[in-house]
């Protein structure tokens, strides 16, 4: 086994001299650039719960099928592997369907061009204005507010609306038996974009039990896309923020408005966000 090892090594070494060490550098940079993209890119979705369990797998059957399969030269394992990895690269295309969407979707309607902070101080205090109202009568209420991805794709059954940003439209929209009031709302560059709109739900082992569909609507459109999204709760009034997956919970007018202004874009917003993702890191959001 040993000589098989060094035998290898010896191989890997030979060919990496042939090819030249700074090609090899580059390839090693580009792949590790595309595996923290897509780390990055799945952070917060069910599928980086299955990214790590099939890199588990491939890892465990590739050390297997190296170390094992080829030193004792068991062909026919090695064989059934290769057509393995041929089949599992069919099967991924179905596993991750739906961040593969969420990609495309991204691609096709990014903003190449928009400035640092589309939403201004105006829009914020609408917002949170809006919240206060609904929570103090335990009024239902569900709005994305759009950032980098576009939410065209996702809003397109619902209706559009295409008005200024306002609290007293919110609360209308919102209020007790209006055709729109039990589903989401979209934000799009301070103006209220469409209503009526149906948010992608998480999955149910994502959010607490005790919450509603309304909560695992706003978690599921956070996961499905770059926007912020604000929930009330009928039951209770609390006012609820969702971002990359995360569900911040319970806040205050005060700490509303202030981590609107991070996650939105305003004056230092970036300085506390990292802040606020740093503490996050070994403090979970509740």
């Amino acid at each position: 086994m040993s000589y098989w090892i060094s035998d290898n090594l010896d191989s890997f070494y030979r060919a990496v001299s042939a090819m030249g060490w700074w090609r090899v550098i580059i390839e090693l940079l580009l792949i590790g650039i595309v595996v923290f993209w897509v780390i990055r890119f799945l952070q917060g979705t069910r599928g980086a719960r299955m990214l790590k369990g099939i890199a588990v797998v491939l890892i465990t059957l590739h050390l297997l099928v190296t170390f094992v399969g080829e030193a004792a030269r068991l062909d026919r394992l090695v064989f059934l592997y290769e057509k393995f990895l041929l089949f599992a690269s069919f099967a991924l295309a179905v596993v991750f369907q739906p961040e593969l969407r969420r990609g495309l979707m991204r691609l096709g309607e990014t903003r190449l061009f928009r400035g640092f902070s589309d939403v201004i101080t105006q829009d914020i205090e609408q917002l949170v204005e809006s919240a206060v109202f609904l929570s103090r009568r335990k009024i239902g209420g569900l709005i994305a507010i759009e950032r980098e991805v576009g939410l065209g794709g996702i809003a397109e059954n619902g209706t559009l609306i295409n008005a200024d940003l306002s609290a007293d439209l919110l609360d209308t929209i919102f209020w007790p038996n209006s055709p729109l009031h039990d589903l989401g709302v979209v934000v799009s560059q301070g103006r209220i974009a469409y209503a009526g709109v149906q948010f992608p739900l998480a999955e149910s082992g994502e959010t607490e039990r005790e919450l509603g569909s309304r909560h695992r609507a706003a978690v599921g459109m956070s996961q499905e896309s770059d926007a912020v999204v604000l929930v009330v709760s009928e039951e209770t009034g609390d006012i609820s923020i969702a971002e990359s997956g995360k569900l911040i919970r319970k806040l205050t007018p005060e700490a509303l408005r202030g981590l609107l202004n991070d996650l939105l874009g305003g004056a230092g917003s970036e300085r506390r966000l990292f802040q606020r993702r740093h503490l996050s890191a070994s403090t979970p959001w509740t």
